[in-house]
């Protein structure tokens, strides 16, 4: 017999270089931009001292800093055939130099590029958002043909094939039920905590989880045409969408870029002839006047007031994936919520119960618990939980349980039978008789209802509701104090959504809302208000908070609904919300602030240089000065 060799894999000698790849690739525009603003610094300090020659260190610092931002300049301006900030900041820099100012436009470079950095940082976030929603949309799926089952990949699948789904699988297409009965946690695309019963002749949604029943499922749709696809199409398209903002500030830099470069231009060769001043004069006024009209104020009345502002939001537990979101979260007039896992807790809970067995409670709860611990039902579930804290008591033993999926569970304990479930399970006439003799604790239609039953009489009753978050009412009157109207989503049927509203106390409600219908509404809301915020915790609730103007994801939320939102509360307290519209009040009148600022100082400069009282050490004090005061003044937003 041959001996099986041992290969051993020959050490590639890239391998090594692959950390240092792997860190270029995702942090090198912002270490080209430290390095450069390092060197300057030396520069500056070596020059103190007189050390000779120094003034090379500032040529390197250009090219090394100024990379990234150089190339996107011509890149961009080779695209769109548009002249840019970023070209325009090089030229000013390149003009510092070439009068023999070179750490002045050392300076430029290193803050343009520390921002851009920056903001690439935040901007990279969401080309991740698609890839939590893929992890959930099924690759392959049962088959079945002449009563045998072949695994084919989803994409294949076509409307009249007949597939086969297990319990615990996710179901792979859009379809009708068949043969078989199961429950369907269904709030990926619902929203609903409350799995739901499905039997021969309803349908099924592509992504939700088949929980307890085997079933056989006609496709109704294509792969590409299910809702589950759509939601996919849905955030793709949203978040291609720009904010108006964003769309402002890309026209006024083209606009000011032309106007400064045919300003220099100008005063390269007008005063000459005009006002008759010397070449040299001319020339030093041109390039004065490139220093001083850089945006480099500008950019700095805004970077460093965001970044603050994105520190202490995040020492507060709010994460904000860019400036532009908390811009624009200071011009919401109205916020959606999500109710199920966003304005409420996500999971059922025991609120009361009825015990009419003749048994103590204490009993009575150990006994129903034994045979719902035996069934994964999210209901049967809460039981368990509720009767654990009220007794301390080990559970009894359970035998011959048998789920009847979407209905509820049956079971022995000791000598006696129960059934545990919904009203559909009990025989109506001791139903009956069962309300008639606890008519003072009839329930309100909002809460769900698990009836026991043995021997052929109801002998009690649990009455279970997907409770609010503590923070919710609070949340909801401080959003009231700031003028913002609330608005709350769910799948959920009226009477549900009105007790909520009730309880929580927000404006208004809209109910039985699929993902799409919740697109439909942001898009009516953004009509009516102008600007509109999402708050959610789902899948289902991804294309919302993709088309809504800021969308505010809770912490522990769905990845996808996390990749997709702007802002995520990471303590999923509602109450941080009033406090980033705050932040965000506050931190837009810094930088409108600022940028009055800046410019009035742009404007003073400009004059001045004409008028030729401004010399080039008192230009760049005048320019730097300014940009440093923007700065400080937008540092103050660390303290909130």
């Amino acid at each position: 017999m041959m001996q099986e060799a041992n290969l051993a894999q020959t050490p590639n000698r890239n391998h090594s270089f692959e950390p240092i790849h792997r860190l270029w690739k995702n942090h090198g525009e912002l270490i080209a931009a430290l390095t450069g603003g390092a060197l300057t610094l030396v520069a500056y300090l070596l020059s103190l001292v007189s050390v000779p020659n120094i003034w090379l260190l500032y040529p390197l610092a250009y090219i090394i800093g100024g990379f990234f931002k150089a190339r996107e300049g011509i890149t961009d301006t080779v695209k769109t055939h548009q002249l840019n900030v970023e070209l325009l900041m090089v030229t000013a820099a390149i003009g510092a130099a070439c009068i023999g100012h070179w750490m002045e436009g050392a300076i430029l470079i290193f803050i343009f590029a520390l921002s851009g950095a920056l903001e690439t940082y935040s901007t990279a976030k969401s080309t991740n958002a698609l890839s939590s929603l893929m992890e959930l949309q099924p690759e392959v799926a049962r088959l079945v043909t002449n009563n045998q089952e072949h695994i084919i990949s989803v994409t294949t699948i076509q409307p009249g094939d007949t597939i086969h789904v297990m319990p615990g699988e996710r179901i792979p297409a859009d379809g009708v039920i068949l043969k078989g009965e199961t429950t369907v946690n269904e709030a990926t695309m619902t929203g609903e905590s409350v799995p739901v019963y499905k039997k021969k002749g309803t349908s099924l949604m592509a992504g939700t989880m088949n929980i307890d029943g085997s079933v056989f499922v006609r496709v109704t749709k294509k792969s590409h045409d299910s809702l589950f696809s759509k939601i996919l199409e849905l955030v793709q398209s949203a978040q291609k969408e720009k904010a108006p903002t964003q769309l402002f500030i890309e026209r006024f830099e083209r606009t000011y870029v032309k106007i400064v470069l045919l300003a220099t231009a100008v005063m390269l060769f007008a005063p000459h002839f005009l006002f008759g001043w010397s070449w040299s004069d001319t020339i030093y006024r041109a390039m004065v006047l490139l220093v001083v009209a850089s945006p480099c104020a500008l950019v700095a009345s805004t970077t460093p007031a965001v970044l603050s502002a994105v520190a202490y939001g995040a020492r507060r537990g709010i994460l904000i994936k860019g400036g532009v979101h908390l811009e624009q979260l200071a011009t919401v007039k109205a916020i959606a919520f999500d109710k199920t896992g966003t304005m409420t807790k996500g999971s059922p809970e025991v609120v009361s119960f009825i015990n009419c067995s003749g048994r103590d409670d204490k009993t009575f709860l150990a006994e129903i618990a034994a045979v719902e611990n035996q069934s994964s039902h999210p209901l049967g579930t809460a039981i368990v939980t509720f009767a654990a804290k009220h007794s301390a008591a080990a559970l009894p033993s359970a035998s011959n349980i048998k789920v009847i999926p979407g209905f509820g569970v049956k079971g022995t304990v000791g000598e006696t039978d129960y059934q545990i479930g919904k009203r559909q399970m009990m025989d109506r006439d001791a139903l009956d008789q069962f309300t008639k003799e606890n008519r003072s604790s009839e329930i309100d239609e909002s809460q769900t209802l698990v009836y026991v039953a043995t021997a052929g009489k109801v002998i009690g009753l649990f009455t279970l509701k997907d409770q609010i978050r503590e923070s919710t009412v609070a949340a909801i009157e401080k959003l009231k104090k700031f003028g913002i109207h609330t608005i709350m989503l769910t799948g959920d049927h009226e009477k549900t959504a009105e007790a909520i509203q009730n309880e929580s106390g927000v404006d208004s409600y809209i109910a039985n809302c699929l993902p799409e219908n919740k697109v439909i509404a942001i898009k009516k809301l953004s009509e009516h208000y102008g600007s509109v915020a999402m708050v959610g915790d789902g899948i289902n609730d991804t294309p919302a908070l993709a088309q809504a103007s800021v969308g505010l994801a809770m912490g522990a939320g769905n990845d996808a609904a996390l990749e997709t939102a702007d802002i995520v509360l990471m303590k999923n307290d509602l109450s941080k919300i009033a406090e980033a519209v705050r932040l965000s009040r506050k931190m837009s009148k810094i930088i409108k602030m600022n940028s009055t600022f800046a410019l009035a100082m742009i404007a003073f400069l400009l004059a001045v240089n004409f008028l030729q009282f401004l010399t080039m050490p008192f230009g760049v004090i005048g320019h730097e000065g300014s940009t440093i005061l923007v700065i400080l003044n937008g540092l103050r937003l660390l303290r909130g």
